[in-house]
């Protein structure tokens, strides 16, 4: 590996696309020039471009004007990890651990350090580069999930809240006018993070969350009571992974090779046939989607992206590796990635948050 001293660093970003990733790597290449004179090379699409050897350096000029924009200019994946990486050899497809190469191309360049911006799969994969070849890693988190437990909040998730919410708002108008009952499916996977505070935010009368199953029957019973009020309309938002009590969660489909493995999604349409076999009423469902993931992101956002870029600089410089950028609310500190990687961030089922929306007459199905 190069030398204690640090003079240029990598950078990566891994997993699904994420408002505020640009903010990150501008941030990273300012402060890293600016404050500290070093150079950046950029990784293309994830850790394939560390397999692959397809990189480029990046100066202050390559992130003029990226701020407000949504995706990456690196390119991303959620495939391509270096330790199960698909070899096709006589014509079959095997997986191999091909890390080692990974080391050979950072060598190839002189990178004394990376930066892995991602969420759980690709800090997962950073922290075994660490752990088991010695790789000097930082990592960044990022999900609009906000799912990973060692950060009050990942940059992402602010932008895909605004973006269910404002969903919200557009049903409530079109299910009025009709008399229906409107179903908003938002990504989320096991935690409920959007759903909930999107549902908050937007008045939802139902919410449905993977940490409380609920039973149809009282989402049934939430909107028969509704309209004997004279309320001919009902919002119900679900996570992708909300399930019945006893019931799994509605996949849908399986991707191999992929540090997501089970896609969930679906929820939607098995609530809008069971709303309206129960209710009489008619239902529509809207699944946002990758509509979350994309779009400007949020100034809160764009300003947590930013302070994350520039504090995962900083731990390189002050030999913290194997560490991850957080935020400890007002402050960005910095945890263990094994810390980061441990478990999921879940919402409390008897926090504030779910409080506040039962005392404001919204039903969890339970």
């Amino acid at each position: 590996m190069a030398s204690q001293r640090i003079r240029r660093i990598g950078v990566l970003t891994g997993g699904g696309d994420c408002p505020g990733l640009n903010a990150v790597i501008r941030a990273v290449v300012k402060t890293a020039i600016r404050e500290y004179n070093l150079s950046v090379i950029g990784f293309e699409n994830g850790f394939g471009g560390l397999i692959q050897n397809r990189a480029r350096e990046l100066t202050e000029k390559d992130v003029v004007g990226i701020l407000p924009r949504g995706g990456t200019i690196l390119g991303t994946t959620n495939r391509d990890n270096p330790f199960h990486y698909p070899v096709t050899i006589k014509g079959k497809t095997e997986f191999r651990d091909v890390s080692d190469r990974v080391i050979e191309n950072i060598n190839i360049h002189d990178i004394d350090a990376l930066i892995v911006i991602g969420g759980d799969g690709s800090l997962t994969i950073a922290k075994k580069l660490f752990e088991e070849k010695g790789l000097p890693v930082v990592g960044v988190p990022k999900t609009i999930d906000n799912d990973l437990s060692a950060t009050d909040q990942t940059f992402g998730f602010d932008t895909a809240l605004t973006t269910a919410t404002e969903a919200i708002d557009k049903l409530h108008t079109t299910a009025e006018s009709h008399h229906r009952v409107m179903v908003l499916e938002v990504m989320g996977r096991y935690a409920g993070w959007i759903a909930l505070q999107s549902g908050l935010a937007g008045g939802a009368d139902v919410i449905l969350i993977p940490e409380i199953p609920y039973l149809i029957e009282r989402v049934i019973d939430k909107i028969m009571d509704r309209q004997a009020s004279g309320k001919k309309f009902s919002i119900v938002v679900a996570a992708e992974g909300a399930r019945e009590v006893g019931g799994q969660m509605v996949v849908q489909r399986m991707v191999p090779n992929s540090f997501e493995p089970v896609r969930l999604g679906g929820i939607g349409n098995v609530l809008v046939k069971q709303i309206e076999e129960g209710t009489g009423m008619e239902a529509r469902v809207t699944v946002l989607g990758h509509l979350q993931r994309g779009g400007s992101p949020t100034a809160f956002d764009r300003v947590l992206a930013t302070r994350y870029g520039a504090g995962a600089v900083n731990l390189v410089m002050a030999g913290r590796f194997g560490e991850m950028v957080c935020l400890r609310t007002p402050e960005i500190k910095s945890v263990a990635l094994a810390e980061a990687v441990g478990e999921l961030r879940l919402v409390p089922i008897d926090g504030d948050l779910v409080r506040t929306a039962r005392q404001v007459g919204i039903s969890f199905g339970d």
